[in-house]
C-alpha cells in the first residue's frame, strides 16, 4: 500500500493528513507522527478529509464520514471505535470507556490506547478526560485539547 500526505492549516495548527490507497490512516499535528509520506498532488480521501475538517472547524460538521484504517492492535482498534461513539460536545473518562468495553480493570490500557490514536480529531480522543472531570494528557498538547472541547461545547448547546 502506498501512503501519501498533505498538510492543512487549522485553528489548532498545521495538520498532516495521511492516506493509503482507499482510507485515511492518520491525522497528526505538525511535527508528530514520524516521517511524512510522499506529498500527494491529489488524492480523493485526503481531499474529502480536508473538506470535512474545514467544515468541522467552521462549526458546520459534528461527525466525520470518512473511510478510516487506523493501524494498531485489536485492543487499540476496539478503544478507537469506542472513541468514535462519544457524542459531539460530550466527554467520557478512561474508566467509563473501560467499563463500556467490558474491561473495568483496563483503565490504564484504555489510556495508553487513547494516546496512540493515529487519527486525531476524526477519532475524537480529545473527548476523554480524567475521572474527576479534569483535562488529562493529549498528544497534541493541552491547549489544543482545551480548544477542541470548548469548540464542540460551544456548538453543542
Amino acid at each position: 500500500m502506498s501512503e501519501v500526505s498533505i498538510e492543512v492549516q487549522s485553528p489548532v495548527g498545521r495538520l498532516r493528513l495521511v492516506a493509503g490507497d482507499a482510507a485515511l490512516l492518520g491525522v497528526w499535528f505538525a511535527g508528530r507522527g514520524g516521517p511524512a509520506p510522499a506529498p500527494a498532488a491529489a488524492h480523493p480521501v485526503l481531499e474529502e478529509a480536508r473538506r470535512q475538517l474545514e467544515s468541522y472547524f467552521a462549526g458546520r460538521r459534528r461527525a466525520f464520514d470518512l473511510p478510516l484504517e487506523p493501524r494498531g492492535t485489536p485492543f487499540q482498534r476496539e478503544v478507537w471505535q469506542a472513541l468514535r461513539a462519544i457524542p459531539f460536545g460530550e466527554t467520557r473518562s478512561y474508566g467509563e470507556l473501560a467499563r463500556q468495553l467490558g474491561r473495568p480493570a483496563a483503565t490504564r490500557a484504555v489510556g495508553a490506547a487513547n494516546g496512540r490514536n493515529p487519527i486525531a480529531i476524526v477519532i475524537p480522543c480529545h473527548r476523554v478526560i480524567g475521572a474527576d472531570g479534569s483535562l488529562t494528557g493529549y498528544g497534541g498538547g493541552m491547549e489544543r485539547k482545551r480548544w477542541l472541547l470548548e469548540h464542540e461545547r460551544g456548538l453543542a448547546t
